[in-house]
């Protein structure tokens, strides 16, 4: 099972998002295309009262086996489904540039 697939299992597991979008940015950033660098963009009924940091911070937790390995930079977004909606579904990450730090 790729990282990826590891990603995307347990964002669904445990906060059973309505959308979820897992992007892997590894190819795009120097260095060896591993598995390291993914945009998270997570549309759940688990977020609703919950402040960006503390949605991020469920995140990370739930992530905490792949942020010890192989994972080196995350980027997310997480929104309830009434913030998706007031957006009208156009929730976007861009990629940040690479600084290359991870060699």
């Amino acid at each position: 099972m790729t990282t990826q697939d590891k990603i995307k299992n347990k964002i669904i597991e445990t906060f059973t998002p309505s959308r979820l979008r897992v992007d892997n940015d590894s190819k795009r950033h120097a260095g060896p295309a591993t598995d390291s660098h993914f945009r998270l963009i997570i549309i759940a009924e688990a977020f609703e009262g919950q402040r960006s940091l503390q949605r991020q911070r469920l995140v990370y937790a739930c992530l905490a086996d792949e942020l010890a390995g192989p994972v080196h930079a995350l980027q997310m977004k997480c929104l309830t489904p009434s913030e998706y909606n007031a957006a009208d579904g156009d929730v976007t990450l861009k990629a940040p540039p690479c600084a290359g730090a991870h060699r």
